[in-house]
């Protein structure tokens, strides 16, 4: 339940809803993001939908969500809250950390977070010293080893 959820998790928390498939109601909208970034809440990661998304974005609340519907959420439905939630086809548990933007949303699982954000560190500082030119041309090589693994001839 989202709403109880706003009011128990801390300050810098995502919130991660599982709706068990429902798109018939809209999980948050604009009030309800309202409350959770005045509390401290930095996003919602929704398998499900939301609606007032202009009101959303106008306050720039990160939300992630399926899609869109007008119709307001049932607040009386119950589930329990600092679970594993499945969302997007993927388990997430309680401090795992999501990261998301346009492109999409990322879950780390919490005993891989050091190793993890250190691998793609050393990954974004080698790119970032990389010209074009270089990374063109380790992309054609590698291109080029998997087609001739694979059988490809020219």
């Amino acid at each position: 339940m989202l709403h109880a959820a706003i009011y128990r998790a801390p300050a810098g928390s995502i919130i991660v809803v599982e709706t068990g498939g429902d798109i018939d109601y809209a999980v948050a909208g604009g009030n309800v993001c309202k409350i959770a970034a005045k509390r401290g809440i930095v996003g919602f990661i929704v398998d499900g939908v939301i609606r007032d998304i202009s009101e959303i974005r106008e306050i720039k609340f990160p939300i992630f969500a399926r899609g869109l519907m007008p119709k307001p959420g049932r607040k009386e439905i119950i589930k329990e809250l600092n679970q594993p939630a499945h969302c997007g086809g993927v388990k997430v548990f309680p401090g795992d950390m999501v990261v998301a933007d346009e492109e999409g949303i990322v879950v780390i699982p919490k005993n891989q977070i050091n190793q993890i954000l250190e691998s793609a560190q050393k990954r974004a500082a080698k790119e970032a010293n990389q010209s074009l030119q270089e990374w063109e041309a380790a992309h054609h090589a590698r291109i080029e080893e998997i087609l001739k693994a694979k059988g490809f001839q020219d």
